[in-house]
């Protein structure tokens, strides 16, 4: 006979085999979201997927996608870049079909250094910066480590900049019964966590949500997510912030429920050179629910470059 504890278990079982969530095959994936465009390098043993359009000759842009996202983040505002810039975008270390750091590392330095290697394989010596999220955090660690690289700094609601009082503390820290997500992600609670990046949240499409459900679930990218949570510590930035030499665009949605548009403050406390721009009815993912609103602010500021 089951004790309580017994048929408890067996329940558990029996609702995580059904909501079992193995990792996706690479092949599969890489026929369904590789394009023409896409190229694979080995750089210090991470095979990164990358995407290189618009005139080689042409002045470079580099984009940097958020957490949990990858380069299809930026379909739309390719399309239209690339007919005046070389636009360079890539899954960062641990997402999409880049995949996992050979080296589980994923700390600010680690995240900086792997760009660092990537456009000297490419040999990019001066460029532009644009990152999202936790891309603007490496877009800004990377323009403060190597300030004489950057020509133009795009930081969209970028992370990395927390309350005084967290410093220390680790943002993405997940409860250790999250560890299931490695076994477990019904769509359901990928589309309930996406939801909120949205000013409407209907604007998240069934297409939309398979590419995000399909690319947490490329192999070994879950696991990197957890790691990735456990190495990443809220530091003070305001030393390397002032170190940056570039002009720098900061653009907020005003309705953003992951990261405020009120943290532009601290932003222009410590920025040498900056303009800020507000949007009225944008979320999180302004690249993505009305694409044409943000890119729009940033065509200017770049062509104003050239």
């Amino acid at each position: 006979m089951f004790t309580s504890m017994g048929v408890l278990a067996l329940v558990l079982a029996g609702a995580m085999a059904g909501l079992w969530t193995p990792d996706l095959d690479r092949n599969f994936l890489e026929k369904k979201y590789a394009t023409p465009n896409s190229h694979f390098v080995v750089v210090q043993g991470l095979r990164i997927h990358y995407q290189d359009t618009g005139p080689k000759d042409a002045p470079v842009l580099l984009l940097l996608h958020g957490f949990g996202s990858s380069l299809q983040t930026w379909d739309v505002w390719a399309h239209t870049l690339e007919s005046k810039f070389r636009v360079i975008r890539l899954d960062l270390p641990g997402f999409g079909l880049t995949g996992p750091s050979p080296d589980q590392k994923y700390a600010d330095l680690d995240d900086v250094q792997a760009i660092a290697r990537f456009v000297d394989h490419l040999g990019l010596a001066k460029f532009s910066l644009l990152g999202h999220s936790m891309g603007g955090k490496i877009a800004w660690n990377f323009a403060a480590a190597y300030p004489e690289r950057v020509n133009r700094l795009v930081l969209m609601a970028p992370d990395g900049y927390s309350n005084p009082e967290e410093f220390g503390f680790k943002p993405y820290a997940m409860p250790s019964f999250m560890s299931v997500i490695k076994y477990c992600l019904p769509k359901f609670m990928v589309k309930k966590s996406i939801e909120p990046a949205f000013y409407d949240a209907h604007e998240l499409h069934e297409d939309l949500l398979n590419r995000y459900f399909d690319m947490l679930r490329a192999p070994g990218v879950r696991q990197a997510i957890t790691d990735r949570a456990n190495q990443t510590i809220n530091t003070d930035p305001a030393e390397r912030l002032k170190r940056i030499t570039a002009p720098t665009l900061l653009l907020w949605g005003q309705a953003d429920q992951m990261i405020p548009s009120d943290n532009a403050k601290r932003y222009e406390l410590v920025l040498p050179q900056y303009k800020t721009v507000v949007l009225p009815r944008q979320g999180h993912l302004m690249q993505e629910e009305r694409p044409q609103e943000a890119m729009l602010e940033v065509t200017q500021f770049l062509e104003s470059a050239l």
